[in-house]
């Protein structure tokens, strides 16, 4: 069998949790033999066997945003040809696969990691775009031969935002970890790591990874941190802004949180994976703000490092962070538009507030709550399941 994966993000270019997905999904396939994996993504050319990278069409440099992802899609589309399936991941990839089905005539595979319909921030960012990259994932989406959803909350979401496709087409197929990579380090190294970044490892810290994007929901963090304990620090490690205006506004609640308050470090670049791993083993907390989160990786990489998380009870990250055993599930009722904005934000900041208060006031259930998430996130989101079960959606559609 060979299967085309088509995405924008791969290693070693990686920024969100579909590229994360991605890169260990592949490797758990190609760990199986029998299966041809070829990798489709987009970029500068990578030195991998059975991996083609595509760059943006210079006709289109001028462009909007969306056209050159269309641009490379084309591109990308000619060279599935011969592929017995195809499976595409996010809206960047899913027109490729759409138009490589068409042309070739093998069914295509969604992994929906996000939706443009539940994200109408981005008209922000892409503009008209916006409206391309809309047409773009519905016309993939309702042409698919079968939608994966990577939390069961996401695939609600996939059935209210296209109600056109048929619910046996959608299968729930989690994100996982990596385990063995993603684990406590307390190394002397990795405390030299820590105290590097500016900081001090034997004081409580909480601890936020992700972009800066509206969907993290980083300025209800930024406001909710300023009721915590004097001491307690705050490591953002928050970089890859969509926007120009999100960026200020953080920027703007940094600036007030530091006047108030010593212990706030700000790491804007997208740190390797060691130093992620030393920031969450020295840490007290995760903290995980998202008003829109379909999994949300960055949680799962937290308790594989025994780290406890606070997040908000939203998406798919119920499925996956269990309130009083693993972590604080933060309650939130959101405006019913897409946005994910809460209704009372207020009343959300404080609730967060009082969650992570209650984390850092009693580090030793927090230490117990991180090693339950270890467990959990061994037993039941490894990716050598998660490969099996990506395979039965393969042969469900192949009809093997």
């Amino acid at each position: 069998m060979r299967v085309d994966i088509l995405s924008k993000e791969y290693p070693p270019a990686i920024y969100g949790g579909a590229g994360v997905h991605v890169a260990e999904l592949v490797r758990a396939l190609r760990e199986r033999g029998g299966i041809d994996v070829q990798v489709r993504c987009f970029g500068a050319p990578r030195e991998e066997t059975g991996t083609t990278a595509y760059a943006d069409l210079p006709e289109l440099a001028q462009s909007n945003a969306a056209l050159q992802t269309l641009g490379v899609d084309v591109s990308m589309a000619g060279d599935c040809v011969g592929a017995d399936l195809v499976h595409s991941h996010t809206w960047y990839a899913n027109m490729a696969g759409h138009l490589a089905s068409l042309l070739g005539g093998m069914p295509h595979v969604v992994t929906a990691h996000s939706l443009e319909p539940m994200r109408p921030w981005k008209a922000e960012q892409l503009g008209g775009g916006y409206r391309v990259s809309s047409w773009a994932e519905r016309t993939a989406y309702e042409g698919a031969a079968a939608v994966v959803a990577v939390s069961a909350g996401m695939r609600e979401d996939i059935l209210k935002s296209y109600p056109s496709l048929d619910p046996a087409r959608v299968h729930v197929v989690h994100n996982g970890i990596d385990s063995q990579l993603w684990a406590a380090d307390r190394s002397p190294e990795a405390t030299e790591t820590v105290r590097r970044h500016g900081v001090d490892p034997d004081k409580r810290s909480v601890v936020f990874v992700g972009r800066i994007t509206r969907q993290k929901g980083l300025p209800y963090l930024l406001r909710a941190c300023a009721e915590l304990p004097p001491d307690v620090q705050l490591v953002l490690c928050a970089g890859a802004p969509d926007t120009p205006e999100i960026l200020a506004e953080v920027e703007g609640l940094m600036n007030d949180l530091r006047a108030q308050r010593e212990g706030v470090v700000w790491i804007p670049d997208m740190l390797p994976r060691a130093e992620v791993i030393a920031l969450l083993s020295h840490g007290t907390v995760f903290a995980c703000p998202s008003v829109y989160e379909p999994l949300g990786i960055v949680n799962l990489e937290a308790m594989a490092c025994a780290l406890p998380v606070v997040a908000t009870a939203t998406g798919g990250i119920p499925e996956v962070v269990v309130d009083g055993e693993t972590g604080w599930l933060v309650p939130i009722e959101q405006v019913q538009d897409g946005t994910g904005t809460p209704v009372d934000p207020e009343r959300f900041v404080a609730d967060l507030a009082a969650a992570l208060n209650e984390a850092v006031s009693d580090v030793d259930r927090a230490s117990a709550f991180g090693r339950a998430g270890r467990t959990r996130a061994v037993e039941s989101f490894s990716w050598a399941s998660i490969g099996d079960r990506t395979l039965e959606v393969y042969r469900s559609v192949l009809g093997s």
